[in-house]
């Protein structure tokens, strides 16, 4: 593309500059009259601006008032077009039989683009048939017919020739933009606009913004009724949208040097949007241009009307602007009209020559200015530049052109009833009363002058709808205007908007779409922070809480996982959590569960043990009975264990609290029944009544079942009241949802080891109190301790269990029922053990006697 985009400019501009700056303009060029005229039955006014005068010191003409010697003209020609949009419908209806038979429609074109005075002047000499120049050969001005004016494009312009039409209710017909103030029908009652309302235009820009995600963006109106009633409406829907406006700048009614603080925070954006008419806009156009603000997007709702014929720079501040047009059917028959003007065709012009002599290198004859058939062959306005002229119809031309159709429809409608009412003679014209065609033309455009979004190109319904185009200026002289995309308002909101973003060149110094923002979007994973006192576009960007997600950019409020998903580490996606619980395939409850086998095995070994070896002193002599029911229930704490590992269920959560429960109980209430045994063992040395009695009931034997009862009592209360359930915990491990059985009522779980506790202490302290009482196998001190360490255990596992989370605490209670079962069985049966497997010697009835002879020796000689 640069490299097409460099071959136009080397090999098309060139021949512009040669003609403009080599050539020595003659000065016919400068001479120029107010108006002309094209001949026909019935005459339209045509008030268009297309030339101007400027002064640069603005010296006073000695007699004429309102006029300065140094006084330079200066032409448009962008607008000279509106003649020829002018010139083109008159010819289609003058050439069509079913529109105005024999009738021939002209027109009289006045410059506008002057003084107050000049603009009332030229409407006042063209209603009254007057003349600044002396009367056109076989011109007659009795036959001549007028029925109605073009004014344009400034409603100033309509407003002021409407002062003076009105009074005779003489229809007018603006072209210019369509403005509210024109619409007030008890004010101008004879002034009618052509221009489609833009309705939807803001909702238009905004989708714009929105689209690129440009949130932060400058806004540039003219400071009149139309900037101040666009402005809160673009406001409303950038609010709607969360777009932010960084600055408002209001162009005032006279531009001098003092505004120069006008383009000071400038820079704070890249986009800036710019509404406004022609003539408000113009001065406005011209400084951007000569400011070269190359670095902005512009985005416009008209097309930047700048002309600098001996400036050919490469760069150009509008080049990649975003221009909104209504959209209308392009008029191929227009193009090929332009291709045949030439000022031989129309020597009543007076622009033609001008351009001819500019660009074609044309010259004027020195006596009439008349120019002479020197010029360049294949001369022709397509093949001039699109900044000097663009043969592409502009929106002010086609509004014109369907001006002068609504017109030549409405006195077509006039002559039918008139031939209908008062047939007329061959030859003769009909007479068009302006009371007539006012009455006609406000029948015909109602629907127009009420903005129902139709359009005379020819009943074409618009739907409130807008190409988007961009403006190819590099190099400058290019003035490429391409479709790229299109907005209809009418649509769903999702396809209202259509882009076409790869044809789109950006102002040079972008190679991607420009970011118009306050601060950096938020990507996924983030929210935003607004700032206090600033803008909503102004913020700063923070990442989602835990299990919170964002997967859009610029969110407000981060969305929450649900509590069976997690959130990964970037924040922009919920997981589904996985399942876990105390597993045996998991390396800990795999552990765990082999200790507990293990311990169990441990456990029926000694018991294989003291059945065989039952009938020695040492099984004997510490109640064989106690021992057994001790053992089986030590092998039934360690498999109970076994219920908190796998998966839990409904089941599995009443055993483990209840088979816990029982099976330490009958544990412990089986070593106080032997601590008290040993008691009574050595309390029978002198027996009395009470003491007989013990041994020979075997009361201490009745401890077990009733210290049972309770318990079971404890549990059955708990399981009636509130038993424990399933339930999960999502919150202690990031990404996995925990399976565990709930207690139901800690109350009731701290009162069954409080009770398990309370038993451990009561046989610790019979045991401990019967240390040191005389006997060979004497085993208080292996129960006190046993106890001891059993306190401990529980005692300890308490402020862990409430400090552990997740299936750890199901492990550390695991781990506690296999720990003080493991302390019961070592330090009750470990010592036993030895002596029977490791020190059999110690186990005979005559080491008994020797150690009790031995014993009462001792005891004599003390």
């Amino acid at each position: 593309m640069l490299y097409w985009t460099f071959i136009l400019w080397f090999l098309q501009i060139p021949k512009f500059v040669s003609a403009i700056k080599t050539v020595n303009i003659s000065k016919c060029y400068y001479q120029t009259t107010e108006d002309f005229h094209h001949e026909g039955d019935v005459m339209i006014g045509a008030f268009f601006p297309i030339h101007t005068y400027y002064s640069g010191k603005k010296i006073p003409h000695p007699f004429l008032p309102y006029y300065y010697i140094d006084n330079h003209i200066q032409y448009n020609f962008k607008n000279y077009q509106y003649i020829l949009a002018l010139v083109f419908a008159i010819e289609e209806i003058n050439g069509n039989p079913n529109i105005l038979p024999n009738i021939s429609l002209g027109f009289d074109f006045y410059n506008v683009r002057f003084t107050e005075k000049d603009t009332l002047m030229n409407a006042f000499n063209w209603f009254t048939n007057r003349r600044k120049k002396k009367i056109l050969p076989n011109y007659n001005c009795n036959k001549k017919k007028i029925s109605a004016a073009l004014t344009g494009t400034s409603w100033t312009t309509s407003a002021q020739i409407s002062t003076l039409f009105q009074l005779f209710k003489f229809p007018q017909i603006s072209y210019g933009p369509y403005d509210p103030i024109l619409s007030d029908r008890s004010q101008y009652f004879s002034l009618y606009q052509m221009a489609p309302k833009y309705t939807s235009l803001s909702h238009g820009i905004v989708s714009l913004m929105v689209h690129f995600r440009w949130s932060w963006v400058g806004l540039i109106l003219p400071d009149d009724h139309k900037g101040n009633k666009i402005l809160p409406e673009i406001k409303e829907y950038m609010q709607r949208k969360g777009v932010c406006i960084a600055f408002v700048k209001m162009i005032p009614a006279t531009w001098t040097s003092h505004f120069s603080k006008f383009w000071e925070n400038i820079d704070e954006v890249n986009v800036i949007i710019i509404y406004g008419d022609i003539d408000s806009l113009e001065i406005l156009m011209r400084n951007i241009g000569q400011r070269l603000l190359t670095l902005k997007v512009w985005v416009l709702n008209i097309e930047p009307h700048v002309t600098y014929y001996g400036d050919y720079f490469l760069l150009d501040s509008f080049h990649g602007s975003l221009i909104f047009t209504h959209h209308y059917r392009k008029n191929f028959e227009f193009i090929n009209f332009i291709q045949t003007v030439n000022p031989y065709k129309y020597p009543e012009d007076i622009y033609l020559p001008k351009l001819w002599h500019l660009f074609f290198k044309c010259s004027f004859s020195d006596i009439d200015c008349q120019l002479l058939a020197n010029c360049q062959a294949n001369a022709s306005l397509d093949v001039l530049p699109c900044h000097i002229f663009d043969i592409a119809m502009s929106e002010e031309s086609k509004t014109i052109y369907n001006a002068v159709y609504a017109l030549a429809h409405s006195l077509h409608v006039m002559s039918i009833q008139q031939i209908q009412i008062q047939p007329h003679e061959n030859g003769d014209v009909l007479v068009f009363s302006p009371w007539q065609v006012i009455t006609i033309l406000n029948t015909f455009l109602k629907e127009i002058d009420e903005r129902d979004n139709m359009s005379l190109d020819w009943r074409q319904k618009l739907n409130a709808e807008y190409d988007i185009l961009n403006l190819w200026n590099l190099p400058k002289g290019l003035g490429l205007k391409v479709k790229i995309g299109s907005f209809s308002a009418n649509t769903a909101q999702d396809q209202q908007l259509s882009l076409s973003e790869e044809m789109i060149q950006w102002p040079e110094g972008f190679s991607d779409i420009p970011q118009s923002v306050c601060s950096e979007s938020c990507g996924p994973g983030f929210r935003k922070i607004i700032l206090e006192g600033k803008a909503i576009c102004c913020y700063n960007c923070t990442p989602c809480a835990e299990d919170e997600i964002s997967n859009e950019t610029d969110v407000d409020q981060c969305v929450k996982c649900p509590e069976s998903h997690y959130s990964n580490t970037e924040k922009n996606h919920c997981f589904q959590k996985t399942v876990i619980f105390l597993a045996y395939e998991d390396p800990l409850g795999m552990t765990l569960a082999c200790i507990a086998l293990c311990l169990s095995a441990l456990t029926a070994f000694v018991i294989g043990i003291f059945v065989k070896y039952r009938d020695t002193p040492i099984v004997k002599a510490n109640n064989r009975a106690l021992s057994y029911t001790l053992l089986i229930t030590l092998t039934f704490c360690f498999l109970c264990s076994l219920n908190f590992i796998g998966q839990p269920n409904l089941a599995t959560c009443i055993l483990q609290q209840t088979t816990f429960g029982v099976a330490f109980t009958m544990a412990l209430a089986t070593v106080l029944a032997k601590a008290i045994t040993v008691v009574i063992a050595f309390k029978a040395t002198f027996p009395g009544r009470m003491v007989r009695w013990l041994m020979m009931s075997r009361a201490p034997n009745y401890i077990i079942p009733i210290c049972t009862l309770i318990q079971l009592l404890l549990c059955g209360i708990w399981m009636a009241t509130s038993p424990p359930f399933i339930d999960n915990d999502v919150h202690t491990e990031h990404g996995y949802i925990i399976i565990f059985c709930n207690k139901g009522s800690s109350f009731a779980f701290h009162c069954v080891l409080g009770y398990l506790c309370s038993l451990a202490f009561g046989g610790y302290t019979v045991a401990f109190l019967s240390r040191n009482l005389p006997g060979t196998f004497n085993e208080s001190k292996f129960l006190s301790f046993s106890m001891l360490v059993f306190f401990c255990v529980w005692v300890t596992f308490l402020p862990v269990y409430h400090s552990t989370k997740g299936k750890f605490i199901v492990a550390m209670e695991v781990f506690a029922i296999l720990a003080s079962s493991a302390a019961l069985l070592g330090f009750i049966f470990g010592p036993k053990c030895y002596i029977i497997l490791i020190r059999p010697d110690r186990n005979s009835f005559k080491h008994v006697r020797d150690k009790t002879h031995s014993r009462r020796n001792k005891t004599y000689v003390m």
